[in-house]
């Protein structure tokens, strides 16, 4: 599975990057997707600060979900977390995540990087 949508062609050194590795319970996968999607979608329809939004599964373990996110300033992050559907989400996936990591990370080559 792989959502990503920008909303920023090109990315400064102000943006924030947030990468989260998330375990799901197999059992409940297919309801944390559909939780997972509705909430990105959110972000990246009503957020201005949200400037893209990727989520990958692991082809070996599908119930390892990575998301790399990136706002335009950690302000913007702090503000979605704030969001209603974002508090939304982190109810409804509640019972449904066995672990989380969250990093902070830099990117080192973007489409919009020349070299």
């Amino acid at each position: 599975m792989l959502i990503h949508t920008a909303n920023s062609s090109a990315q400064s050194e102000t943006t924030y990057m947030r990468m989260a590795k998330i375990k799901v319970d197999s059992t409940k996968l297919d309801q944390y997707l559909a939780a997972l999607k509705q909430q990105m979608q959110s972000a990246l329809k009503l957020e201005k600060g949200v400037l893209a939004y990727t989520a990958v599964q692991e082809k070996q373990s599908p119930s390892t979900i990575t998301i790399v996110e990136t706002y335009a300033s950690t302000e913007a992050y702090q503000a979605h977390i704030q969001t209603a559907h974002f508090k939304k989400y982190k109810a409804a996936v509640a019972g449904m995540v066995l672990s989380l990591e969250l990093t902070d990370v830099i990117p080192i080559n973007t489409p919009s990087s020349k070299k």
